[in-house]
């Protein structure tokens, strides 16, 4: 009778032992899977991007700051290169709330919806942008193919002469084991 309990007792760590096994062969050999992609955002003001709030006294309006406070909205195409009539796979919209007392930095949310690269969606942004330097923001979120995905995008600028300023975007996407969606 003792022999009857162990026996099965013993079958079942014998499966659990290969599960595990199995399993974390399984998670060794799937890395996270990632994207990898650049793309330019071209605004121009008083037409994709407004000032809807100015900011308190200090530094004065320019191509690279605005005044402490001021908060801008914008709507924004993403194309394929840094000509603007190139291929528009992508649509940037959001607000950046100026938060520096020089007018370099803004706190930036924006809403990046996507149609690019065999993938349909849209990642969320949330991070502080410096005008003149390349800034990194953290993925909040996700939509459509890109649900689930982490990662940050690189805001940096490329021409900030004249009305339409333009900016390459870098996408740095990354996928968790369970998310359905995403690179295979």
């Amino acid at each position: 009778m003792a022999n009857s309990l162990h026996l099965p007792l013993f079958l079942l760590l014998s499966v659990l032992a290969a599960h595990k096994a199995s399993a974390s062969s399984h998670n060794h050999d799937h890395h996270l899977r990632s994207l990898h992609f650049s793309l330019f955002q071209h605004e121009t003001v008083n037409k994709t991007g407004y000032i809807v709030v100015d900011g308190v006294a200090g530094t004065g309006i320019s191509q690279t700051t605005t005044p402490f406070g001021t908060i801008f909205v914008f709507r924004d195409n993403m194309t394929t290169s840094l000509n603007d009539s190139s291929r528009v796979v992508g649509i940037a919209e959001g607000t950046s709330i100026t938060t520096s007392f020089d007018g370099l930095r803004s706190l930036s949310f924006a809403k990046i919806t996507l149609k690019t690269h065999g993938y349909e969606g849209s990642v969320s942004i949330l991070g502080v942008v410096h005008n003149t330097k390349p800034s990194d923001l953290p993925i909040a979120g996700g939509t459509g193919d890109f649900m689930f995905v982490q990662g940050y995008v690189r805001s940096s600028p490329v021409d900030l002469q004249g009305l339409t300023v333009v900016y390459k975007i870098e996408f740095h996407l990354y996928w968790p084991p369970y998310a359905t969606d995403g690179p295979k």
